[in-house]
């Protein structure tokens, strides 16, 4: 009698492998909506009622978002992702300010340490689209270059769950942007970090980083 339940319990588990591993590779990217249940359960080898039993299970732990009457999202990468982005939505925004200090000027630190030319050109990059996008008044592009540099600070740290951790603030960090009106104030600040990376300073890397943080939270 047991070995129905338990296969249902094994082909479920194996549906929810077969997500997790869409998931990791990138082929899911947050935002994005998955397949629906027939398309999906013929690509993982299980049934509909199989595939609905996963995706509950993911959902629940913030993986997938459900939309009635429009499909399902991918929500967060991984589960670490998925906590932070639930526990930065109850906490104040000073909170928030002084956990990216605990991890972005750590992750300076590493950074200095363990950066490798790829890592370099990603923030060379970011500042070089960031400058561009503020002579050219596009405010979006602005953002999505200062998140990209703050985000390849803590990559070039090569410490995963950090970058796991950084993942679930990005969101926030995105809306608490602001676009200068003027000249970037913080463009200085922004140039010590990375020089200091580059020259594989730790102290004076997370210094800068430590002053950035400092002048963002005014």
């Amino acid at each position: 009698m047991p070995l129905a339940p338990a296969h249902t319990a094994s082909l479920v588990d194996q549906a929810i492998e077969g997500m997790r591993a869409l998931l990791a590779s990138g082929e899911w990217t947050v935002g994005t909506r998955i397949p629906p249940e027939p398309v999906l359960g013929a690509s993982l080898g299980v049934s509909r009622n199989t595939v609905r039993e996963a995706v509950k299970a993911l959902a629940h732990v913030g993986l997938l978002e459900v939309r009635r009457g429009d499909g399902t999202y991918v929500a967060a990468a991984t589960e670490m992702q998925a906590l932070m982005r639930r526990q930065v939505d109850r906490v104040e925004l000073a909170h928030l300010l002084e956990v990216r200090h605990a991890i972005e000027v750590r992750a300076a630190a590493l950074a200095a340490e363990r950066r490798t030319d790829d890592d370099l050109a990603v923030l060379d990059a970011a500042v070089a689209r960031k400058r561009a996008a503020l002579a050219e008044g596009d405010a979006a592009g602005f953002v999505t270059a200062d998140v990209a540099f703050h985000v390849g600070v803590v990559a070039a740290a090569h410490n995963p769950l950090l970058v796991e951790l950084y993942d679930g603030l990005v969101e926030t960090l995105t809306a608490s942007i602001e676009t200068p009106a003027g000249p970037d104030e913080l463009e200085a600040e922004h140039d010590d970090v990375l020089a200091a990376i580059r020259a594989g300073d730790v102290e004076a890397a997370a210094s800068a980083s430590a002053v950035l943080l400092d002048h963002v939270a005014g």
